[in-house]
C-alpha cells in the first residue's frame, strides 16, 4: 500500500490508563500496512485549527511505542466538542471533509466513549450521504464502562484495579485505632456504578472491604444509610463505604451538595464535575452518629494511575486499536470494534465489529440482579465479571526510581 493512504486518529473525552495503548495499536497496525498515521491534537476540536501531527516523527522505534503504551493521559490531547447535526449546520462538516481531502485521509479513527461515538456516527452518516469513500471507525475507551455493545471498555480494568487496591489499603489504615469511625471513599461514576462496584474486589478471605457500596442505579435515603452504618458499628469499630459520585436519593437528587441545579454541564449536557458525596455523607454521619468520619476522593487518580494498570486492559486496548484500523482497511465505516466474553473461568473473549449507531448516545448500567437486595452492595455475579479484567501487572519502566513516560505532545507546544 502506498504511503498516500493516511490514517487519522484522535482521542477524546476523559483520559484513561489504557487510551494510549489503543493509540499504539492504531499506529503499529497502520504502519505495518504501509499507511501514514496522522494524529489530531486536541481531538476533533483541534482539527478546525489544522492541528495535525505525523506520529512517525515521535514514535521512531518499538521502544517509543512501548513507552507510549505505558504512559497515562491522552498523548494527542483531548476535547469535549459536540458536532452539531448536519441538518442544523453543515459548515463544520464541510471544513472537516476539506481537511481530510487536503491531507489525503482515507480513514478516521476516534478513540473515546459514548460522546466520541456520537461524533464518529455523525461523520460516518454524513460521509455516506455525500458518497464519500472515507471510512470512520470508533475505538472504545471509558473508565465508566458504560458503552453498549461491548462486554467492557478499555480503561475500566485499570481503573478498577486502582480502586480495589486503594480501597483495600484504606480499609487497613482505618482500622488501626480503637475507636468507632466511618470512611467514605468517593469514586467516579456519574450515572453508572461500574467503578464504585469494582471496589468489591478489595475484599479478601480474611477482610471484607468495603462494607457498603452506593451506586447511582440503586438510590437510598440518608436515613436508611445511617441506620445501616449504625448497625455495622455495633459489630465492628471501622466501617468503609464506597460511594459513587452519582449516588442519589430516591427522588433523583444527588446525595451531595450543592443541589443538582447548581452543577455545571458540558457540551453534551452531562453534569460536568460531580464531587462532594463523600464530604456530605461524612459530615452527615458525624453529626447523626457522633463518630469520627473521613472523606477520601480519588478524583482523577483513578483514570491516570498507570503504575497500577491491568495488563489485560492494556493488551485488549492495543488489540482494539489495531482492529479499528483493519476494519477501515476492509472498507467498513460507522463501526466500532468490540469485545464479546466467552467465559469467566478461564477468561476468554473474542473480538468483533458492531454498528456504531447501535451504541452511540446509549448508556449501559449495572444489571439490577448484580446489585444486592439492600441496594448497598453488589453480588458475586459482579465479582465474577470484574475479576478477570484486573489481572496481570504491566510494570512501568522506571528511571530515577519513578515511572518513566513519553513526552506528551500537549506539553510546551
Amino acid at each position: 500500500m502506498a504511503r498516500t493512504y493516511n490514517v487519522l486518529v484522535g482521542q477524546s473525552g476523559g483520559p484513561t490508563a489504557a487510551i494510549n495503548s489503543s493509540l499504539a495499536g492504531v499506529f503499529d497496525t497502520a504502519h505495518s500496512m504501509g499507511a501514514g498515521v496522522l494524529g489530531m491534537r486536541y481531538g476533533i476540536e483541534g482539527l478546525f485549527d489544522d492541528k495535525l501531527f505525523d506520529l512517525s516523527q515521535a514514535l521512531r522505534s518499538p521502544a517509543d511505542v512501548q513507552l507510549l503504551r505505558q504512559t497515562p493521559s491522552s498523548y494527542l490531547g483531548s476535547c469535549r466538542y459536540k458536532l452539531p447535526h448536519p441538518d442544523e449546520s453543515e459548515e463544520p462538516y464541510a471544513l472537516l471533509f476539506d481537511l481530510f481531502e487536503r491531507n489525503r485521509i482515507s480513514a478516521v479513527l476516534y478513540i473515546g466513549g459514548n460522546d466520541s461515538m456520537d461524533t464518529i456516527a455523525k461523520l460516518a452518516a454524513y460521509g455516506e450521504r455525500k458518497g464519500s469513500a472515507l471510512r470512520f471507525v470508533g475505538v472504545p475507551k471509558t473508565i465508566d464502562n458504560d458503552l453498549e455493545g461491548t462486554d467492557h471498555t478499555p480503561g475500566y480494568g485499570s481503573a478498577a484495579k486502582f480502586i480495589a487496591t486503594s480501597v483495600a489499603e484504606i480499609g487497613r489504615d482505618s482500622s488501626v485505632y480503637d475507636l468507632r469511625n466511618v470512611t467514605f471513599v468517593e469514586i467516579m461514576g456519574r450515572n453508572t456504578g461500574w467503578l464504585a462496584g469494582s471496589s468489591v474486589l478489595a475484599s479478601q478471605e480474611h477482610a471484607v472491604c468495603p462494607d457498603l457500596i452506593l451506586l447511582p442505579e440503586s438510590p437510598v435515603t440518608e436515613d436508611a444509610l445511617t441506620s445501616r452504618i449504625e448497625e455495622l458499628l455495633g459489630q465492628m469499630k471501622s466501617v468503609v463505604v464506597a460511594v459513587s459520585e452519582g449516588a442519589r436519593r430516591p427522588d433523583g437528587t444527588l446525595m451531595a451538595e450543592p443541589p443538582t441545579s447548581a452543577i455545571k454541564r458540558d457540551a453534551f449536557g452531562h453534569e460536568a464535575a460531580l464531587s462532594g458525596a463523600s464530604r456530605y455523607l461524612a459530615t452527615l454521619t458525624a453529626a447523626r452518629l457522633g463518630v469520627k468520619t473521613r472523606a477520601v476522593e480519588f478524583s482523577t487518580l483513578q483514570r491516570c494511575a498507570n503504575h497500577l494498570a491491568s495488563a489485560t486492559d492494556l493488551e485488549e486496548a492495543y488489540a482494539l486499536g489495531g482492529m479499528g484500523v483493519l476494519a477501515a482497511l476492509e472498507g467498513k465505516t460507522g463501526v466500532i470494534p468490540a469485545i464479546r466474553r466467552i467465559s469467566d473461568q478461564p477468561y476468554m473473549i473474542e473480538y468483533l465489529t458492531i454498528d456504531i449507531a447501535s451504541v452511540a448516545n446509549r448508556e449501559r448500567t449495572v444489571p439490577p440482579d448484580w446489585i444486592r437486595t439492600d441496594g448497598m452492595g453488589v453480588t458475586d455475579d459482579f465479582v465474577r465479571y470484574a475479576r478477570p479484567l484486573v489481572q496481570g501487572e504491566a510494570l512501568p519502566i522506571y528511571v530515577g526510581g519513578l515511572p518513566h513516560h513519553i513526552q506528551m505532545l500537549t506539553w510546551g507546544r
